[in-house]
């Protein structure tokens, strides 16, 4: 976990040479049964998806998919926030790739903010809770990627990314792993938004939000 205060002097030109995906401005999809809410609660919350059905998929559609799981979030959120138990930190778990950050679609750098979530996170971050960004994406990467988080408009109160071992495990494990860390700091993790089964599984959430991947077509 990291929070430092050289953000502002990391270059644009050290995040272009640092990110390496691909830049991408339409998406072909299979053709494909939608994305469906999740019917069975996990124990701890509710999953909400996208429930768009697409041939292909385009920036646009990806948007319109996205703003439908935070049409869902944005009012659950507004709820727990007001109900927050005295002396409670919230916090709000977030994945990166196509989660916060436009990564295969939209792409640019530095890699523009997925609108529909960076709303909900401002809402979020302007009320006290912390938001903390969970990814795949290695040691090597890191601090460009907190530069680009925080240009964008996220207030980053800890950034986890995997190191030389963390290659090793599995991504899921791993990502439960950090969740349970942010919780022995004292935190409460009122929400885990992601795009990817990865990014959601394993609890040490209240309540989880998926956003669409498409059959695994965007990272």
């Amino acid at each position: 976990m990291s929070r430092r205060p050289w953000a502002h002097r990391i270059s644009v030109t050290a995040v272009s040479a640092a990110v390496s995906t691909a830049a991408l401005a339409t998406l072909t999809v299979p053709a494909h049964a939608a994305d469906t809410a999740d019917t069975t609660a996990p124990a701890n919350g509710t999953t909400a998806t996208a429930s768009a059905t697409a041939a292909k998929v385009d920036y646009g559609a990806w948007q319109r998919d996205c703003q439908t799981v935070m049409d869902q979030a944005l009012p659950y959120l507004k709820a727990r926030i007001a109900d927050a138990r005295p002396g409670e930190k919230q916090a709000i778990v977030f994945d990166i790739d196509n989660t916060t950050l436009q990564t295969d679609l939209g792409f640019s750098i530095p890699q523009a903010a997925n609108k529909p979530v960076l709303n909900v996170a401002q809402y979020a971050q302007a009320h006290g809770v912390s938001l903390f960004f969970v990814t795949a994406r290695p040691g090597i990467i890191e601090e460009p990627t907190e530069w680009n988080l925080e240009y964008d408009g996220y207030q980053v109160s800890g950034l986890y990314v995997r190191g030389f071992l963390d290659l090793f495990k599995d991504v899921a494990a791993y990502k439960t792993a950090q969740r349970a860390d942010i919780e022995s700091h004292g935190y409460t993790i009122i929400a885990n938004i992601g795009n990817s089964a990865t990014d959601l599984s394993g609890g040490h959430a209240e309540k989880t939000f998926k956003l669409p991947d498409y059959d695994g077509q965007l990272s």
